[in-house]
């Protein structure tokens, strides 16, 4: 990365440290939120770069946040303690899958995807013992005695999620970098030749599922602290489809942005429904198609031609 790039993503990153010192709280409310599904939409970013689309990422999206609650039901408020067995939840489920859903490509990935979600959110609506189609409360939530609910645990909640995503951003940075990362890339543009150089595609895809699927469970169960509550809609089609949004507008340039994608839809989303609350989804979809048709390598590609004007 150039020096000049990274010294600029450091800038940014200080700046958003300090946040809970220049934004108001219903703006860090809405950063919490756009940072944890940045993270999801990381994991998506990466499946994509090796050519397979996911219109069910939010399958896991959802496990992370139920894996949550139900360690917060059954008495672990801790939130580092629910951060982790969330994630690992996620990553067993995922394993499982995933050995299954690596045997196909193209748009047959993609829908299989989309069906196990749709499977997980049917369960979900069924089940009386989890709210049903109303979901349930988090409560109690807190980290080294720290609350990280409510006005006083904005602030925590949104400091551990940027820390979080960050750490997250540096792995799949470095991950990208690496032989697995390389050949990701490769595998998009020709899978017969990464099978030359010695590597098994379909490992190679499930490895990247996995990884994908562990950086969305992590972001469900940051997205369920930040919001309080948990909800099957969370494993729907259309958050599936947000999550693709994030990245289509973010671009594949680069793991920030993903988290640009997220935080550009996320204040779209919340402009567009203060101003016109019957037909918010309209101004949405008007702006992604816009990007599409004006930076179709998406927003990081913009910033990218500034650098090289710079």
């Amino acid at each position: 990365m150039p020096q000049r790039m990274l010294a600029g993503l450091s800038v940014l990153v200080a700046i958003f440290a300090a946040a809970p010192w220049w934004m108001p709280p219903w703006m860090l409310f809405i950063a919490s939120g756009a940072l944890a599904k940045g993270m999801a939409a990381l994991g998506l970013m990466l499946l994509l770069r090796g050519g397979l689309v996911s219109f069910g990422h939010a399958l896991y999206f959802g496990i992370g946040a139920y894996a949550a609650g139900l360690l917060v039901l059954s008495g672990i408020t801790e939130f580092l303690a629910l951060a982790v067995l969330g994630t690992l939840a996620t990553l067993l489920v995922a394993v499982i899958l995933g050995a299954f859903v690596s045997r196909y490509r193209g748009i047959f990935f993609g829908l299989l995807s989309m069906a196990l979600s749709m499977v997980f959110y049917g369960l979900l609506i069924k089940m009386q013992s989890l709210g049903s189609s109303d979901g349930f409360n988090l409560g109690g939530i807190h980290l080294l005695s720290i609350p990280m609910q409510g006005t006083a645990g904005q602030v925590p909640t949104y400091l551990m999620t940027l820390v979080l995503s960050v750490l997250a951003a540096i792995g799949i940075d470095k991950f990208l970098r690496s032989r697995y990362g390389l050949l990701t890339k490769a595998l998009r543009d020709n899978e017969l030749r990464v099978e030359y150089l010695g590597q098994s595609v379909r490992q190679l895809v499930l490895l990247n599922y996995i990884i994908a699927a562990g950086l969305a469970g992590l972001a469900g169960v940051l997205s369920a602290v930040a919001v309080g509550h948990i909800g099957p809609e969370m494993a729907y089609w259309s958050t599936s489809g947000e999550f693709v949004f994030m990245v289509i507008l973010g671009g594949l340039g680069h793991v920030a942005a993903a988290f640009i994608g997220a935080g550009v839809l996320s204040a779209v989303q919340a402009v567009a429904y203060a101003v016109a609350p019957n037909s918010w989804q309209f101004i949405v979809g008007a702006s992604l198609l816009a990007c599409i048709v004006f930076l179709p390598e998406g927003l990081w590609s913009l910033l990218k031609r500034f650098g090289r004007r710079a």
